[in-house]
């Protein structure tokens, strides 16, 4: 039997409208120390990494709105359905990227998170057209990695 859980689903609820006023922090708070994040942009974030990429993101994000819906959390289990409008900051470029979360739950925390979308369509949105022609190849997704996780690294190590 499915045993809904609404505590879950706050957490979830709480890392979004953190997410939506780009606090930071408050979405740090809905993370378990040991969290492990994953998206098409950012694979395999582990803990502080986690964190500082949402740092990073809501500190550089600019004309940014962000909506969600049908928050579930069922036997430590949640997903949800989001959605963030805003310039790219590499190109300046209008993204409107629709995301699909799925989440793990440990101590009361978030403790896997894991982001799907559209890399094509998103690289057509972020990138004109290298995104139209390259975005659906391994090597532009290989490329939009490799510079996250340079600018990541950079983030941190400035603190």
């Amino acid at each position: 039997m499915e045993n809904e859980n609404k505590e879950e689903e706050q957490i979830i609820n709480d890392f979004y409208t953190a997410f939506s006023k780009l606090d930071a922090d408050g979405m740090a708070k809905c993370y378990h120390p040991e969290v492990e994040f994953s998206d098409p942009a950012f694979p395999n974030l582990k803990g502080e990494e986690a964190v500082a990429m949402w740092t990073m993101l809501c500190q550089r994000a600019k004309d940014f709105k962000l909506t969600y819906e049908n928050v579930k959390a069922v036997n430590g289990k949640g997903s949800c359905n989001w959605n963030a409008k805003y310039l790219f900051s590499k190109t300046g470029r209008r993204v409107d990227n629709h995301i699909q979360a799925e989440f793990e739950f440990k101590d009361g925390k978030i403790y896997r998170h894991k982001d799907y979308f559209d890399f094509w369509k998103w690289s057509k949105m972020a990138l004109g057209a290298p995104g139209a022609l390259l975005g659906w190849s391994g090597f532009l997704r290989n490329k939009v990695q490799e510079t996250a996780g340079k600018e990541l690294k950079k983030f941190m190590a400035k603190g």
